[in-house]
């Protein structure tokens, strides 16, 4: 144990009360956070590792928690060690924010969605700092400067959902550091953010922690970021501590099997190299037969030409449109029969509506997209429906995808019901086959979305997208909320499948790791176009563009060895996708570096 320890967890018990009686959430587990120190909790979801986080700030009670026992000793400002488990409200009410602050993993949930950004960031510090409201602006000024958010005086009088994902994320991170608190505790902060924004985010993190002595509660499934960040390392599986090590320790002498398996499910950037084609994963416990390489055919299905897509700005009294946000602009590539080409780029990047205009979810401005020798730009609302059979999502929220009162075989017959391709027993042999696809009992069938984990979930919204026997799967960031091993299992999921059916996919990603695994072609999207599109070999292993460069070096990689510094990182600001009425910029032209291999010349603004 450390003796100057800021926080110190002592066999802590947590419970729960079900229908099914108490259970468990966290049994015994102790573990202590030194000034200075970032100690990373991994486990996957439901392992306890939020759920001890919580109860350090007292908040697991809101949740229908319990601590039954244990004591959650926090050492103070002033110097008076302090049992948090026996404190009362008002008390933790004064050390919130104060002395320990915390980053939730959703930053749209963890911000008031009625407020500007300046009322939230600086409410804490007049509260617990009794600044004016001058000094109050002052600091959260140097606040957004420090979590390097552009334009930060325009930024303070927005609302959270005028700021994408990682900005918010990086004002959460801005409210958590206000009142300079002694522990932070970090609950999966950059899960849902893009590889760059992640190694700033990170790289912040550990500058702050330096600059300050504060202590860090990192808790991840990432094992990546873990070797990026940790000092030390608590692995939790089901409610317990299975091992605790330095990171040095924890990565390169795992002694649980719980710990071996996490470690063997994390796709490592340079795994595929020299090896052309993509392939599954092997799975410690899964045992698969020898692993094959997807070849796919080299005809084409998916051919895509110049697709440009704008949404208005309206402003001014009568709402004309101001100006327009050029989400895509003038993109083209082409997909073959059985094979995957990657989309990847940060959020912002246009990745998502390419692949939303491409099944007409979004109208394009303008383009030509022809699935199988169909025009889908041509077709009219009837034609257009008929044409959807063949072209299926799988979305990145699962449970926001499913429709939460209906059960899960009525949802995957769906589609077989609008479009009448089958219908009775055939259409529940049909379910039951699907089921069995995507490795879900049969008895599943029976229960609602609520009832499911994440990973299950997204089983689901893959059957449902296979119900139709479609020629081309567009899946948007399909696995990036998913945990290490259920995400690995998933991935090799959809590569069985491919391999069997002969499926296209047109995978929306910002996790090259993944990407590199999964991709016949990739394509670098960045402010609308495609700044760089090939071979996954040559893309990855002799990237030409310097935004690709920049995004190959943002990768964390799982060996505490190879950690990024902050001056490894030189990203440039993102520049501003929106344009006054009437600009029109200058179309792409690319050179071609060697066979299929482009990369775009004209000015992309990087």
């Amino acid at each position: 144990m450390l003796d100057n320890a800021i926080a110190r967890i002592e066999k802590l018990r947590v419970e729960f009360e079900t229908k099914d009686g108490t259970v468990a959430g966290v049994e015994d587990v102790s573990f202590d956070v030194g000034p200075g120190e970032t100690v990373c909790i991994v486990g996957e979801s439901g392992s306890g590792k939020s759920v001890s986080s919580l109860s350090l700030m007292r908040l697991i009670e809101f949740g229908g928690g319990e601590i039954a026992n244990g004591r959650l000793i926090f050492d103070r400002k002033d110097g008076d060690e302090l049992d948090l488990a026996k404190a009362d409200q008002d008390l933790m009410r004064d050390i919130r924010g104060n002395e320990i602050g915390m980053i939730f993993q959703e930053p749209m949930t963890a911000l008031n969605p009625v407020f500007t950004i300046e009322r939230q960031l600086t409410e804490g510090l007049r509260v617990h700092r009794d600044m004016s409201k001058e000094q109050a602006q002052a600091r959260a000024l140097e606040l957004m400067q420090q979590v390097r958010i552009p334009e930060p005086e325009r930024r303070l009088k927005q609302y959270p959902h005028e700021l994408s994902g990682g900005m918010r994320q990086r004002v959460v991170i801005a409210m958590a550091l206000a009142c300079k608190p002694r522990l932070l505790i970090a609950d999966e902060p950059t899960t849902a953010l893009d590889v760059t924004i992640q190694a700033e985010i990170l790289a912040l993190m550990d500058r702050l922690k330096r600059e300050t002595g504060t202590a860090v509660m990192f808790i991840t499934h990432d094992m990546a970021v873990v070797a990026q960040m940790a000092d030390r390392v608590v692995v939790m599986f089901r409610g317990r501590k299975v091992e605790e090590g330095t990171v040095e320790e924890i990565f390169e002498n795992p002694q649980h099997p719980y710990t071996k398996a996490l470690l063997a499910a994390v796709p490592k950037l340079g795994e595929m190299k020299g090896k052309p084609l993509p392939e599954p994963m092997k799975l410690l416990g899964h045992e698969q037969d020898e692993i094959k390489p997807i070849t796919g055919t080299d005809q084409p299905l998916l051919q895509v030409e110049n697709l440009t897509t704008r949404f208005p700005v309206k402003g001014g009294f009568f709402r004309r449109t101001v100006a327009n946000v050029h989400a895509v602009e003038d993109v083209s590539f082409t997909l073959n029969k059985g094979q995957t080409l990657s989309l990847v780029g940060e959020s912002g990047c246009g990745k998502s509506t390419a692949g939303r205009s491409i099944l007409r979810l979004v109208e394009p401005m303008r383009g030509r997209i022809s699935l199988d020798g169909v025009d889908v730009m041509g077709l009219g609302p009837n034609m257009l429906r008929d044409e959807r059979r063949q072209m299926q999502m799988i979305f990145q929220d699962p449970f926001a995808s499913l429709n939460p009162q209906m059960q899960l075989a009525d949802q995957v017959a769906e589609p077989m019901r609008n479009f009448g391709s089958h219908a009775g027993s055939e259409m529940m042999d049909r379910v039951e086959m699907l089921f069995d696809r995507v490795e879900l009992p049969r008895s599943f069938m029976r229960r609602y979305p609520h009832e499911l984990s994440g990973g299950q979930r997204q089983r689901i919204a893959i059957a449902r997208a296979l119900a139709l026997n479609p020629k081309l799967i567009v899946a948007d960031e399909a696995v990036s909320a998913l945990d290490v091993s259920v995400q690995a299992q998933v991935v090799n999921l959809m590569m069985e499948l491919q391999a069997e059916l002969g499926l296209s996919y047109l995978f929306i990603s910002h996790d090259m790791a993944v990407v590199e695994r999964v991709s016949h072609n990739v394509g670098v999207m960045y402010l609308g176009r495609i700044v760089e599109i090939g071979p996954r070999a040559a893309v990855f292993e002799n990237p030409q563009h310097p935004y690709t460069q920049a995004l190959m070096k943002a990768v964390p990689v799982a060996d505490p060895h190879r950690r990024k510094s902050e001056k490894d990182l030189n990203f440039k600001p993102i520049p501003s996708p929106i344009h006054p009425v009437g600009y029109e910029p200058e179309p792409n032209t690319y050179r071609e570096v060697s066979p299929g291999h482009l990369v775009l010349t004209s000015d992309s603004g990087y």
